[in-house]
């Protein structure tokens, strides 16, 4: 059998083992999201062996050359040594300094030890008693004083477990920022922008409308929010105070239940429409099938799926 080894640990795994799933079955909580390649939450670094890969272009080439992989999608067919974050000495420390509860919804803001560049719709990993789990950025950098985070808490999962009993002050400690799917591109701003979101999946949305704002966005901005009720539009207010300060934005919140309705209801008024979706894999399928029938082209539709965490 194929050995595995990080620092100074090694141990035997089977024969075309997952490499995400063996290191966390021997205790390194690598983080993940999707499992599909997309958000690089559980990127490892390969010191001594190589993976076999089954998405290979999910990286450039630069960051294979370094050895960088995605643990989701590789299997270990050889003996490989790796490298994993280590939040105690790689992470950067940050403090809980506000916590704000919607329904189920916590917005979660950390002032961290330093400050951090990155840029709107990019995710960070958050970790807090030794368990990890990459969240979307909700906050414009340049702007926002703090790092604003966006958790669905509805259901049980081992970081929203943790979350639901901080308190301002506590400590957590931050991971590897990653590019996810979602920006904002300066080359858009004469274009009929969509942002479709499903619960949560406003978060980077809501960062990427105010990044488009600030630079001066000119195109139509249409705004979509699916939430199971009424309540579950958690930035309804922020929204449209928005859409009051600008007439090209225009915000529509609609429930799961009339969500069939309100897309058969969206028609781009040009074929340059750029539109961003976010959210559950359902939400996110339906809005990609009605992005396709409406004649939005396949390489103007930019899509994050959140998936639930365990």
């Amino acid at each position: 059998m194929p050995e595995l080894r990080v620092g100074e640990h090694r141990w035997s795994v089977p024969a075309a083992s997952n490499l995400l799933d063996a290191l966390n079955e021997a205790g390194y909580a690598v983080p993940y999201s999707c499992r599909a390649g997309n958000c690089h939450a559980c990127l490892v670094h390969c010191l001594e062996g190589q993976p076999e890969d089954a998405m290979p272009e999910a990286l450039s080439s630069e960051q294979r050359e370094q050895g960088w992989r995605l643990a989701c999608q590789c299997r270990v067919n050889g003996d490989l040594q790796v490298a994993v974050f280590d939040p105690l000495t790689d992470g950067l420390p940050a403090r809980v300094c506000e916590l704000d509860w919607f329904g189920d919804v916590l917005r979660l803001r950390l002032q961290p030890e330093r400050p951090l560049r990155y840029q709107a719709g990019q995710h960070l990993v958050l970790w807090q008693q030794g368990v990890a789990r990459p969240y979307s950025l909700a906050s414009l950098p340049g702007e926002d004083r703090f790092l604003e985070f966006h958790l669905d808490c509805r259901l049980p999962g081992a970081f929203c477990d943790k979350a639901r009993h901080l308190v301002v002050g506590d400590g957590l400690r931050l991971g590897e920022l990653r590019g996810g799917a979602l920006h904002y591109d300066a080359g858009w701003q004469d274009r009929p922008l969509w942002l479709l979101a499903a619960g949560t999946g406003l978060g980077p949305l809501w960062g990427i409308l105010r990044e488009a704002l600030r630079q001066g966005h000119q195109g139509e901005i249409k705004v979509m929010h699916v939430a199971r009720d009424r309540q579950g539009h958690y930035l309804a207010g922020p929204l449209n105070e928005l859409a009051s300060r600008y007439p090209q934005v225009n915000v529509c919140c609609v429930t799961a239940e009339a969500l069939e309705e309100a897309l058969a209801g969206l028609c781009p008024s040009s074929r340059q429409t750029v539109a961003l979706a976010c959210g559950a894999p359902g939400s996110v399928e339906q809005f990609a099938r009605r992005l396709f029938i409406a004649g939005v082209p396949r390489n103007q539709v930019f899509a994050d799926v959140f998936t639930e965490h365990a």
